[in-house]
C-alpha cells in the first residue's frame, strides 16, 4: 500500500502540463540525437545543463532523463536502417537489425525494437520503483568510512568495467582526483592547485568540463570522418511484426529485459555492456548460431531490449545512494546539486516528489516514445540527410553562451575549449573520458567523507575495517581488481572492447 500512496504521488507530479511537456521535450530530443550520429545523449544533457537553471528541479530532471533513455531508441532507427549507430549500444543492434532491412524486413525490425524497447523500459521502471525505498533505507545506514569505501568501489569497477586497457582508465581517474582537488580547501581556505590564478579559487565548474570533454571533443571527433554525414533515403514498409516474428522475439526480450536491468546499476557498465551481453547470451544459448549476424530476429530484440532497460536501471544508484553509474547519471547529478540537492538516500525520504515523479515520469516517456516513433521514421530519416558540417557552427555556439552563462566568466569558455582539446587528444590515444567525469564528481565527496570518518575514529585507519558494510565493500574492490588483473580475464576483457 505503502508503494502504491508513492506511485500516486510520482503521476501526480509527472502529469502536469508542464512535466508531461518537458518529457516530451526530452524523448523527442533524446530520440533525434540517437538518429544523428557523433551528438549522443551525454554531449546533449551536457550542452543543455545551462537550460535547466531556469526550470523547476522535478522538471529539469525529467527532460534530461526522457533524452537519455529517448537516445536508446533513436540510435535503433540509424542502425538498423543504414548502418550507422547514433549511440554506441547501437552497434551491436546494427549487426542483426541492419541485415534484417537489407532483406528487406525494415519494418519488423523497427517494431521489434520498438516494442522491445518498451516492454525493458516499463518492467525496468518497476524494478526502480519497488527497489527504492529498500536501497534508500540501505543508504541511510552509511556512515562517513561506509561511504569512503563505496566510492572506492564505485572507481574501480569504472576502471575494470570501462572501455580501454585499466591502465588507461587507472589515469583517467587519478586525473579526475587532481582536477577535482584545485580550488580553496574547505577546513583551511587556502587556495590549493590554482598557480596564481585567480578563477580558479572556486575551483573548475562542471559544466564547462562536461561540454568540453562530451560536447566539443565529439565535434573534432566527428569532423574527421570523411564525406558529409548524409545518408539515402530508405523505402520502409510492413512496420507491423507477424505472428511468428512476436513469438521469436518473446523471450529474447524477456532475457534482454533481466540482463539490462542488472548490467545497468553496476557503475561504468553502461548500456554498451548490457546489448553486448544479451547478444552473446542469445548466441550462446541458440540451436543455430550461424544465423547471428545475418538477420536473426533474436539477435535484434535482445541487445535493443538490454540497452533500454540497462538505461533506466542506471538511475537507480544515482537516486538511491547519490553515486553515478556512467557519464549521462554524472551529468544528472551535476544537474541535481545545480538545483541545491544532494544526491543520495535522503532524496527519497525529502524529495518524494522529485523521486517518485521522475520514476513514473520514465513509464509515461516510453509510451510517448512508442506513440510517436514509428510515426516519425520518415522525418528521422529526411533529416540524416543534413550535412554535419552544418550543425558544427550552431552547436559550438550553443556550448560557448551555456558555458558562460554558468558564472557570465569568459575564463569558462577557455575551460570549455581546453577541456574539448583535451578531450580529443584523449580519443585519439583511445581513452574513455567516463572515468575522468566521474572521479571528478566523486572526488571532492571521497576527500570530505575521508576527512569525516578520520575525524570520528580519531586519526585510527582501522575504522574503515572495523565496520562492517564498509569492510564487505573494501573486499569487494579488491577481488574485483584481482579478477581484473588475472591474464584469462584481461584477456578476454581487450576481446570484448575490440569485438
Amino acid at each position: 500500500m505503502e508503494l502504491l500512496g508513492h506511485l500516486a504521488l510520482g503521476f501526480d507530479v509527472a502529469l502536469t502540463w508542464q512535466n508531461l511537456l518537458l518529457c516530451l521535450i526530452g524523448v523527442l530530443l533524446g530520440t533525434l540525437v540517437g538518429v544523428l550520429p557523433g551528438i549522443g545523449p551525454a554531449t546533449t544533457i551536457a550542452i543543455l545543463l545551462p537550460v535547466t537553471f531556469e526550470l523547476p528541479a522535478v522538471g529539469a530532471l525529467i527532460m534530461l532523463a526522457g533524452i537519455y533513455y529517448g537516445a536508446q531508441y533513436g540510435g535503433s532507427t540509424t542502425a538498423i536502417l543504414v548502418n550507422m549507430p547514433g549511440e554506441s549500444s547501437g552497434i551491436i543492434t546494427a549487426l542483426d537489425g541492419h541485415q534484417m532491412a537489407k532483406q528487406g524486413r525494415a519494418g519488423v525490425a523497427l517494431s521489434i525494437a520498438a516494442i522491445g524497447s518498451l516492454f525493458a523500459g516499463t518492467v525496468s521502471t518497476f524494478f526502480i520503483a519497488g527497489s527504492a525505498s529498500t536501497l534508500s533505507e540501505l543508504g541511510l545506514m552509511f556512515g562517513p568510512a561506509e561511504n569512503v569505501a563505496l566510492m572506492v568501489l564505485a572507481i574501480v569497477a569504472v576502471i575494470v568495467m570501462g572501455k580501454g586497457s585499466v591502465l588507461n582508465g587507472l589515469v583517467m581517474v587519478l586525473i579526475g582526483l587532481s582536477l577535482g582537488l584545485i580550488g580553496t580547501d574547505v577546513e583551511t581556505s587556502k587556495a590549493r592547485f590554482t598557480f596564481g590564478i585567480q578563477e580558479l579559487r572556486d575551483g573548475i565548474d562542471f559544466i564547462p568540463l562536461a561540454m568540453g570533454l562530451f560536447g566539443v571533443s565529439e565535434i573534432l571527433r566527428t569532423l574527421e570522418t570523411p564525406g558529409d554525414g548524409s545518408v539515402l533515403n530508405n523505402k520502409i514498409s510492413g512496420l507491423w511484426p507477424k505472428w511468428a516474428d512476436l513469438k521469436a522475439s518473446a523471450l529474447p526480450i524477456l532475457r534482454g529485459t533481466g540482463v539490462g536491468t542488472v548490467l545497468g546499476i553496476l557503475p561504468g557498465s553502461g548500456t554498451l555492456l548490457a546489448s553486448f551481453t544479451a547478444h552473446m547470451l542469445e548466441k550462446k544459448i541458440s540451436r543455430t548460431p550461424e544465423r547471428f549476424g545475418k538477420g536473426a530476429i533474436e539477435g535484434l530484440a535482445s541487445p535493443e531490449s538490454a540497452n533500454n532497460a540497462a538505461a533506466q536501471t542506471s538511475f537507480v544508484p544515482m537516486l538511491t545512494l547519490g553515486m553515478p553509474s556512467g557519464a549521462v547519471t554524472a551529468l544528472m547529478i551535476g544537474a541535481m546539486t545545480i538545483h541545491g540537492i544532494s544526491p543520495g538516500p535522503q532524496v527519497v525520504t525529502q524529495r518524494p516528489d522529485l523521486f517518485w515523479g521522475l520514476v513514473c515520469s520514465m513509464w509515461i516517456g516510453n509510451a510517448m516514445l512508442l506513440i510517436i516513433n514509428l510515426p516519425l521514421i520518415a522525418v528521422w530519416v529526411s533529416i540524416l540527410r543534413i550535412p554535419y558540417r552544418r550543425l558544427v557552427p550552431a552547436i559550438i555556439l550553443f556550448c560557448c553562451i551555456g558555458a558562460y552563462s554558468v558564472n557570465n566568466s569568459t575564463f569558462d569558455v577557455l575551460v570549455l575549449f581546453a577541456a574539448g582539446l583535451f578531450g580529443y587528444a584523449l580519443s585519439r590515444l583511445d581513452c574513455d573520458p567516463t572515468p575522468l567525469l566521474l572521479s571528478f564528481i566523486i572526488g571532492p565527496m571521497l576527500e570530505e567523507n575521508f576527512r569525516r570518518a578520520m575525524l570520528v575514529a580519531h586519526g585510527n585507519p582501522m575504522t574503515f575495517v572495523e565496520k562492517p558494510i564498509s569492510l564487505t565493500l573494501l573486499l569487494a574492490t579488491a577481488a574485483l581488481l584481482v579478477v581484473a588483473v588475472l591474464p584469462a580475464v584481461r584477456k578476454r576483457r581487450e576481446e570484448v572492447f575490440v569485438e
